[in-house]
């Protein structure tokens, strides 16, 4: 378990020069753990680079054997209302850590890939790392799970006649998920880095 421990947090930040924050480019980051037991539904509001405009995004997600898989799709509006980009993106998760007397975190490696469609198409392609730990609240139905998600992105800009520009970012972001009641969750995530900004969602669990 040790020796898995170092390799996947090695692995984290050796990739990460790989993909904007999350699949559509907002910073919403994930828990290294599914809240449900066979999927979720819920909205997410967030404002990229905290002056960058405002997005908003529904999402789904399932669970499919140890992964679960994310669908978001929504509109951003970097400029205002009168400037509007359509945000497509699949994410995934995997398990990789449970926490143990060596290491106090458990895991989850994030993936995905992602569309911002404007008058071109940028494409997003990140890979993460997400650790953090379930803390339960005495005689309650209400646990938090606060986390660290370190992770890569690769950016591939449309630039109309000039081609394309495709380059590597890193993004951290600090996030914690709020289970209210055994179907709700309140969740908060923070970027920083080359993806910052702020995210709230709420998403209802099955």
């Amino acid at each position: 378990m040790h020796r898995s421990t170092v390799v996947a947090i090695a692995l984290s930040f050796g990739l990460a020069g790989e993909a904007l924050a999350q699949a559509t480019g907002t910073p919403s980051y994930n828990a290294p753990y599914r809240a449900f037991t066979r999927s979720e539904f819920g909205a997410v509001l967030s404002f990229p680079n905290y002056d960058a405009g405002t997005a908003v995004e529904g999402v789904y997600r399932f669970a499919s054997g140890q992964f679960d898989v994310g669908l978001r799709g929504g509109l951003a509006f970097p400029d205002g209302p009168a400037d509007t980009e359509f945000l497509v993106g699949v994410e995934g998760r995997y398990r990789v850590l449970t926490h143990s007397a060596d290491f106090p975190l458990d895991g989850a490696l994030i993936f995905g890939g992602g569309l911002q469609i404007n008058n071109g198409t940028d494409f997003i392609l990140p890979v993460g790392l997400s650790l953090g730990r379930r803390i339960q609240v005495e005689n309650s139905q209400v646990s938090i799970v606060p986390y660290v998600q370190p992770t890569l992105f690769i950016v591939s800009a449309d630039l109309g006649p000039f081609g394309r520009d495709t380059d590597a970012r890193f993004g951290l972001g600090l996030g914690g998920d709020f289970r209210l009641s055994r179907a709700f969750d309140a969740r908060l995530s923070i970027g920083v880095g080359d993806l910052d900004g702020i995210a709230i969602g709420a998403v209802w669990i099955h």
